[in-house]
């Protein structure tokens, strides 16, 4: 398993990091806005961290040439989640991209009650608005929710990648830092501990990788928040991560014929 695969996961697994709080129960009844990925139908997002990006394949070690019997193995193990707990740059980038989702769903939440409160003028005022006028006044909350949508989701993805960005640094990190120790120690075989039920204390470097890990590395440089994603999808395509575009803002209803 990759170093890359094991540390998304724990991403994946903490709840508050990359999934955007539901609204109450009030605020969902009757919805028919735009929800951000990660909130619609109350499914958890599954981050573009899922999904790495393209990178030139690593270095394989040399293999034993024919005939010739390979090394005795030495195994260690380590246990990569407490690693992770333990490392200062993964708390960071966990504690960052977490503030950075509170903060977007808190925007999100202050936009659909701009949105409500206008539709709900709308229709006080259908009865005396011509109908040029309610149409004119329509659309343009369209065009504005449109907008909208389109800023959520671009902030989601730019949040999405710094996570991606942060794990990268890490993992090459970690990579380093895994086979720094086993060199010391003559190990030429790491296995993660969720693949062995049983070993001595001794074949563990969990300790003494976590201790290198936060001499190596305190903390990760992020991408500013804010800063554009660099592929955005064309419109009506999938996020970067899978998950389909939003809805369309709701059609508003024909407006009611005037009497004379």
């Amino acid at each position: 398993m990759r170093l890359r695969h094991l540390l998304a996961a724990s991403l994946l697994l903490a709840p508050s990091l990359l999934i955007v709080p539901q609204a109450s129960a009030q605020q969902q009844q009757g919805q028919q806005w735009f929800v951000p990925p990660g909130q619609a139908q109350g499914q958890p997002q599954r981050p573009a961290q899922g999904q790495p990006a393209q990178r030139p394949p690593q270095q394989r070690p040399a293999a034993t040439p024919a005939g010739q019997r390979p090394p005795a193995p030495v195994i260690a193990i380590v246990d990569i989640p407490e690693v992770q707990r333990l490392s200062a740059a993964f708390n960071q980038v966990r504690e960052e991209i977490e503030r950075r989702r509170a903060r977007l769903n808190e925007d999100l939440q202050r936009e659909q009650g701009r949105w409500r409160e206008e539709q709900q003028a709308l229709a006080a005022a259908r009865a005396t608005l011509a109908p040029e006028q309610l149409r004119a006044r329509e659309r343009e909350l369209q065009e504005r929710i449109t907008d909208a949508q389109r800023i959520f989701r671009d902030r989601s993805r730019a949040i999405d990648q710094a996570a991606q960005t942060g794990l990268q640094q890490i993992e090459q990190a970690l990579g380093a830092v895994i086979r720094q120790v086993a060199a010391s120690r003559g190990v030429n075989i790491v296995l993660p501990r969720p693949l062995v039920i049983f070993n001595d204390s001794g074949f563990d470097l969990t300790d003494e990788i976590s201790a290198q890990m936060n001499r190596v590395l305190r903390s990760v440089n992020l991408p500013a928040e804010g800063a554009a994603p660099t592929e955005a999808p064309a419109a009506g395509a999938p996020a970067a991560d899978g998950t389909p575009p939003p809805p369309p803002p709701p059609a508003p209803a024909a407006p009611a014929a005037r009497r004379n």
